[in-house]
């Protein structure tokens, strides 16, 4: 479940999403597939999205093109470990995300005064 997105200004990648958080940007995770237990790992999928302090928001995307589709491939999480390893490179003390489809949760980071 790949989304397509064609306009630039409404995507942002992984690196742009870490110099927004650390202007004052949020992060928005969106639960879209109801997450379940295999094993010791929980699986689902999971999309992320910025928010800068002004108010717009642009999609978290993969660093290539989907030369398929012509355009940019959504970043998807499809494992809750996936998730708190994203959130921990970008600086995050605390993971925290849904675990019901079409939930969402908003992180800022606890920048340093």
């Amino acid at each position: 479940m790949a989304d397509k997105i064609q306009l630039t200004p409404n995507v942002i990648s992984e690196q742009g999403l870490r110099q927004s958080l650390e202007h004052g940007g949020q992060l928005e995770i969106e639960c879209r597939e109801q997450p379940f237990r295999k094993g010791p790992s929980w699986h689902g999928l999971w999309v992320m999205k910025s928010v800068d302090p002004s108010g717009d928001v642009q999609m978290l995307v993969t660093a290539r093109m989907d030369a398929a589709r012509g355009g940019f491939k959504v970043r998807e999480f499809k494992t809750a470990t996936g998730i708190i390893s994203f959130l921990a490179d970008c600086g995050f003390a605390v993971a925290h995300f849904p675990l019901r489809a079409g939930e969402k949760t908003t992180l800022r980071l606890q920048l340093a005064a």
